[in-house]
């Protein structure tokens, strides 16, 4: 399927809109080179090109995965492995392709990849197994009862709960805006 919006190069860009792909292209993204952020011809790929069209609201949520990213408890190996069980889960090939790299360099072996990929990974240990049993029950359904609350409460702090459901949120969002808009991962020209 081909993409249903038209990418936006930065010649065409209005006022708001530079000012976001400037944000993108030259803050701490730019320092990440595990993936291509633009395309030959300099538009965004992935959900970046996404938050361009609405710059009101891209903005803010370029500004949580910046957050995400670089500001959370969250060590990079924890965010990466959530991160790409997130992809997995919500079929997300562009968070894959994005991730997978980042998750190399966080730690993940290229067999945690290949058993993240087939559904089968298992955690390295009772705190990880709480990260991704919280990720999980919040892609899989969202509700986290009584018991698994206190028992991930009794591992967890607050906040590391609040960012793995943030986490998991907004990768739920940039999955959902790439599949209406049938963006997946860059192919090489």
């Amino acid at each position: 399927m081909s993409e249903r919006l038209e990418r936006l190069v930065e010649s065409a860009l209005d006022p708001e809109q530079l000012r976001l792909y400037r944000q993108i292209c030259e803050g701490p993204r730019a320092a990440i080179r595990s993936f291509a952020l633009r395309d030959r011809s300099g538009s965004l790929n992935g959900p970046f090109g996404l938050m361009l069209q609405v710059p009101k609201l891209g903005q803010p949520l370029q500004d949580l995965g910046a957050a995400l990213r670089f500001h959370t408890s969250l060590g990079d190996r924890e965010r990466e492995l959530l991160t790409l069980r997130a992809a997995v889960a919500l079929d997300s090939e562009f968070e894959w392709y994005a991730h997978e790299h980042a998750g190399r360099e966080a730690g993940l072996s290229v067999d945690d990849l290949l058993a993240l990929k087939a559904g089968t990974y298992v955690p390295r240990d009772q705190a990880e197994e709480r990260l991704v049993g919280l990720a999980d029950i919040l892609l899989a359904h969202g509700e986290v009862e009584d018991a698994t609350y206190a028992d991930l409460a009794g591992a967890l702090s607050a906040e590391q709960i609040l960012e793995v459901i943030i986490l998991v949120g907004y990768y739920r969002t940039l999955a959902q805006m790439m599949r209406v808009f049938a963006i997946g991962s860059p192919t090489e020209d």
